[in-house]
């Protein structure tokens, strides 16, 4: 028996293409497989970059921050970007060990243009690499190194319409629960969320990179 869910339930391509019909010139066209000059430039403003990566226990998205321009372009067809310093859970890293498809997506402040980088990652752990990212005298523990497969930038539609980079539409942090409070209630009060929240300025500050 067909559930009323599984009857309005998209589950063929051809299904799919007849929803939504075929895509425009230039959304076929302005796909590369490598870094052209006008994609570098978005990428050495960006200050943050989604990463996208999938291993055995399933997909990943993982948030990376830094000065503008940290992930490097070694050539038109590489891209590095240091590990800094996190939670050590390594999620995305475990994930690349085992399965080298990756994906970076570029976002650069105040613009609605994104960049969506799709290839193919290794883990470098080389001295001289890695020292070459220090800041601060800190290097990472590791660099990605992502080996180009396509490249492309997204419209401006998604930007514009969550109004993200308005100031004024920023929720308010005291709305949100805090990490402490979280982490309270997940752990069911065997962390204390109060001290978690105002020991995190001083130790963050200690281990930013």
């Amino acid at each position: 028996m067909t559930s009323e869910a599984d009857a309005y339930t998209i589950t063929s391509i051809d299904a799919l293409e007849a929803l939504y019909g075929t895509p425009g010139k230039a959304s076929l066209v302005k796909v590369t497989d490598r870094v052209i000059p006008e994609y570098a430039k978005l990428i050495d403003a960006s200050p943050f970059v989604a990463l996208a990566t999938i291993g055995p226990e399933g997909i990943d998205c993982s948030p990376r921050g830094d000065r503008s321009g940290f992930v490097r372009i070694h050539d038109e067809k590489t891209l590095m970007m240091p590990d800094r310093r996190g939670n050590n859970r390594a999620d995305s890293l475990r994930n690349i060990v085992r399965d080298e498809r990756a994906a970076f997506l570029f976002l650069i402040p105040g613009s609605g243009t994104t960049l969506r980088v799709n290839g193919r990652a290794r883990l470098s752990i080389d001295p001289e690499l890695c020292a070459s990212f220090a800041i601060d005298e800190a290097a990472p523990r590791s660099v990605i190194v992502l080996s180009v497969d396509e490249a492309y930038f997204q419209c401006a539609r998604a930007i514009v319409r969550s109004d993200l980079w308005n100031g004024a539409k920023h929720a308010n942090p005291e709305n949100l629960p805090t990490p402490g409070q979280i982490l309270q209630a997940t752990s069911r009060r065997e962390i204390d969320g109060e001290a978690y929240d105002s020991e995190w300025p001083d130790r963050a500050g200690k281990t930013m990179w």
